[in-house]
């Protein structure tokens, strides 16, 4: 498999998608009745860009919903910042409204905002195949990120039932997910 193709072929493919919408919303859907039993109050999510699915909307509710519930377990939720010096991500607090920047990438993320160390962690997905493996955008960061993560959070990917590829073959630095969970519910693990 050509994964700079592949890659290229399934961003296009997730941008074109006249239903990506309602694909969107089956989405949130799911992410939020899988929340439902997590015991986690520190969530890592990301900033959606090229079509992908937001979970922000989500991880917001979820927020909201935990400081009714449990008053006394504070939730939050972090976005990536990239460090530069080792090209890894660390989590920064997000919540609607804070300081944002670009990174040199484009992608907006807190500014000066409290490190956090998630126990969970959802990571976007251009494409995912069997076994938990995802396929990203080719920078190696979440790889990177997850080979470090001690103590590790538990891993969901986050992507469209377009992006599945029943013929993906990881890489040696491949870090598998933990969970997948796509518009039609929990697709890894099985």
């Amino acid at each position: 498999m050509d994964k700079a193709a592949t890659r290229k072929r399934l961003v296009a493919e997730r941008q074109a998608m006249a239903d990506r919408p309602a694909r969107a919303d089956a989405l949130q859907q799911v992410l939020r009745f899988w929340l439902v039993d997590r015991p986690d109050t520190v969530i890592g999510a990301y900033w959606p860009i090229k079509g992908e699915f937001d979970p922000l909307p989500a991880l917001h509710r979820w927020k909201e919903d935990g400081e009714l519930l449990h008053e006394s377990r504070r939730r939050r939720i972090g976005l990536p910042v990239i460090d530069k010096r080792h090209k890894t991500l660390a989590f920064h607090a997000w919540y609607p409204g804070c300081p944002m920047e670009e990174d040199a990438y484009g992608i907006p993320k807190p500014k000066d905002t409290e490190l956090l160390q998630p126990t969970l962690l959802f990571v976007p997905c251009v494409g995912y195949g069997p076994g938990g493996y995802r396929l990203g955008y080719g920078g190696g960061f979440y790889d990177r990120t997850l080979a470090q993560l001690a103590p590790r959070p538990f891993t969901v990917g986050l992507g469209y039932t377009q992006g599945y590829l029943d013929d993906f073959t990881p890489e040696a630095h491949d870090q598998p997910l933990d969970a997948i969970l796509n518009d039609n519910g929990v697709v890894w693990p099985m």
